[in-house]
């Protein structure tokens, strides 16, 4: 009786497995799975949002086309990530060499209430020159992530303070503008390189 009863559980877990199974294969490659094209960043004619660069000039999207582009989404209170690719993309364009000037860097922040355009210049200050800060009011920063399909939270700390989880790769734009792929947080050097080199002379949308 209790090996029956045991096996009648067992079934209805497995059971209950297979349904969640189930609906998570449906809402992620399923019928109802979003369009992986609702995913990719929209182009830079596309976007809309207005931002301050660390030397307080008015900046947009507008302005990234006519050049390759790096983009990347932190703030400068960041423990690991952020330093971390930063430094990795100063040495991805000490590869480059004089190529570097052919590209525009971009660091937006995603954390705005500190932030401000003299904390942008003093952490920018650290890494290769080419890159460059942005910030700006909130509902500015949110229509930024919201066009490069970046995600960004508030997360509370014990302290009582505030650290910001955020998408942690590095965006490629062609020169005309286009989403060309993107860098994986800690991307062997082998392969950001030839993949930005790629996005640097790409003739064709969604080239890598």
């Amino acid at each position: 009786m209790r090996r029956r009863a045991l096996l009648g559980y067992g079934a209805t877990g497995f059971g209950a497995l297979g349904l969640t199974l189930l609906v998570g294969w449906w809402r992620v490659d399923g019928p109802v799975a979003p369009d992986p094209a609702e995913q990719r960043p929209l182009p830079f004619s596309e976007m809309d949002f207005r931002l301050q660069d660390h030397e307080r000039q008015p900046v947009g999207p507008d302005m990234l086309i006519g050049r390759a582009s790096l983009v990347f989404f932190g703030f400068t209170f960041c423990p690991d990530i952020c330093p971390t690719t930063l430094s990795d993309i100063s040495g991805w364009l000490d590869d480059l060499e004089d190529d570097a000037e052919r590209l525009n860097v971009i660091l937006i922040t995603v954390d705005p209430e500190r932030d401000t355009v003299d904390a942008m210049a003093e952490y920018v200050g650290y890494f290769h020159p080419a890159i460059r800060g942005w910030t700006g009011p909130e509902p500015q920063i949110a229509r930024a992530a919201a066009d490069f399909r970046a995600i960004y939270e508030r997360v509370p700390t014990e302290s009582g303070d505030y650290t910001m989880n955020h998408t942690a790769s590095v965006f490629l734009f062609d020169p005309e503008g286009r989403f060309a792929g993107s860098i994986d947080y800690h991307e062997p050097r082998e392969f950001a390189v030839p993949k930005i080199r790629r996005a640097m002379e790409a003739d064709a949308v969604g080239e890598t």
